[in-house]
């Protein structure tokens, strides 16, 4: 059959499909109207309420079951993004909110992520595209030195370094898988073993430490890895951080067992309080046991470590002296959108040892050449997004001195708050303040018990939890000495101002005084 027919039979069998939906002017139309309903959103955001006021199962009823057919305008999209999707979204940028922790979205950092977009990339060696890993070796070595973290984290000095990742809980998984081959590979060593024999008769022994205030991502690494996660008690006297003579104890009696310590978590600004671990307790304690690794985690207070007057409290030189890694969540205070958590180093090759895999067409001369670094092999995944442009034009437009400006607003409302709570009849602070988080709960003070006040503060949680004018969140403080229900207040937000703390004040003593009524 000649080419000219089967040509003219497949050009008649099935209709042609348009390559693009959307062409560069449609886009250009599209993309004005957006950024137009976003400014809207956003000047009219302190007229929202805080939280989304839709029952569970709203949108799954209001959607089609099946995508459609044939191709909509996109202006019928957008409109049902605004008709149907706001509706249901929590204002997490909202002045008012103050549960959990900020996770800041800024305007420079949403322009960031269309120009990453529209450079739509894997990432995950040097020469996908050389921008993309250059940028964020750039951004990390900024990042540490507005940290304060000193040469052993900087990516230049070529022994350390960081990588951006997308959340703690991510960095911490990470910490601990290449924790768990650098331990075996000791092992194998010192017993004069293959790798394969060494993880075959310690795999299932290694012990996972953290506190019983530490993040659940310590748990969930350990479940993830199928390993023992050792929650070791705090003291109320030591404001719920983790102390070097309690884990020491812990480690003691699991070595002795025959498990063995490998990996331990200690935490900078814990989610319940904000408590700082003893770095360097916990850093002496592990020079005991040379399969040990430490990781401290940062994600929500490690930001504060650009404010050099904060670097004390929150011990950095000790973290520099001990850690082999540190992780902080700039999605979170730090002003950049979700997601980018800064996961560094003190020695890259635990990470390469653990993740790098190179077969042949993931190979590059440039990386063969050992000029470059390809980021796959310090992470878990291979495909990896470009998210360092986020922190690039976040840091620019604010600077340092703008970025220190931000968390010091933060920090002086909750001092602020702090001190109308200390006077009041009804409410006191149970620990002392950390940064931007208070934690407080209802007590009369007329020989309530604890279980008593527990009974009261989840009565009152109630009531501010069904409203959706405010947003904070519970927790319950445990220790050697008791455990406690109470309220967290967590500020930072970028567009959070005084008014917006007092007002939010007010809706608490008001609930508060009708717990007490009742």
């Amino acid at each position: 059959m000649p080419a000219n027919v089967i040509i003219a039979r497949i050009l008649t069998s099935r209709p042609l499909l348009d390559p693009l939906k959307m062409d560069i002017e449609a886009f250009r139309k599209a993309g004005y109207a957006a950024v137009d309903s976003i400014c809207d959103y956003y000047a009219t955001l302190q007229d929202r309420p805080v939280k989304a006021e839709v029952l569970p199962g709203y949108l799954i009823d209001s959607l089609p079951h099946e995508a459609p057919a044939q191709g909509e305008d996109f202006s019928a999209i957008a409109k049902d993004f605004q008709d149907k999707i706001l509706p249901g979204i929590t204002h997490w940028q909202h002045g008012r909110f103050f549960a959990y922790f900020p996770s800041i979205s800024t305007f420079e950092s949403m322009l960031a992520e269309l120009y990453s977009a529209s450079v739509s990339n894997p990432g995950f060696n040097w020469i996908c595209s050389p921008a993309c890993t250059e940028l964020e070796q750039v951004t990390m070595d900024w990042c540490a030195r507005m940290l304060g973290l000193g040469d052993s984290f900087l990516l230049e000095k070529k022994q350390g370094g960081g990588v951006i990742m997308g959340s703690a809980s991510e960095s911490a998984l990470t910490a601990a898988m290449a924790a768990r081959e650098k331990a075996l590979t000791y092992l194998s060593e010192k017993e004069g073993l293959s790798i394969d024999d060494a993880r075959q008769t310690y795999g299932q022994k290694l012990v996972i430490y953290g506190s019983t205030q530490t993040h659940s991502l310590g748990l969930k690494a350990a479940v993830l890895l199928g390993l023992t996660f050792r929650a070791v008690e705090v003291a109320e006297a030591d404001k719920f951080a983790l102390r070097g003579e309690a884990l020491r104890k812990a480690i003691d009696r699991d070595a002795a067992d025959g498990f063995v310590p490998f990996f331990v978590i200690a935490t900078v600004g814990t989610t319940s309080t904000g408590a700082v671990d003893y770095i360097a307790e916990i850093g002496e304690v592990l020079k005991q046991y040379p399969t040990s690794f430490l990781h401290v985690d940062g994600a929500w207070a490690g930001v504060a470590y650009a404010l050099p007057d904060r670097r004390d409290q929150l011990r950095l030189a000790e973290l520099v002296e001990y850690a082999d890694s540190f992780c902080t969540n700039m999605h979170k205070w730090g002003l950049v959108g979700f997601d980018c958590s800064l996961f560094f180093v003190r020695d890259r090759r635990n990470l390469t040892d653990a993740f790098d895999v190179t077969p042949p067409y993931l190979r590059s001369k440039e990386a063969d050449s050992g000029a470059v670094i390809d980021y796959r092999n310090w992470q878990i995944a291979l495909g990896r997004r470009f998210r360092s442009i986020k922190l690039w034009f976040v840091l620019r437009s604010y600077g340092t001195q703008g970025f220190q400006k931000h968390l010091e607003t933060g920090i002086g409302q909750c001092e602020r708050l702090a001190l109308v709570i200390e006077e009041s009849p009804i409410f006191e602070l149970v620990t002392t303040p950390s940064l931007a988080l208070l934690c407080f709960r209802l007590n009369p003070r007329k020989g309530y018990s604890d279980e008593e006040l527990d009974l009261l503060n989840q009565r009152l949680h109630t009531r501010l939890d069904v409203r959706s004018d405010v947003f904070l969140t519970q927790t319950v403080l445990k220790s050697v000495e008791r455990k406690f229900y109470c309220l967290r207040f967590a500020m930072g937000g970028a567009r959070t101002t005084w008014e917006d703390v007092e007002k939010t004040w007010e809706v608490v003593v008001e609930e508060g005084q009708a717990v007490l009524k009742g």
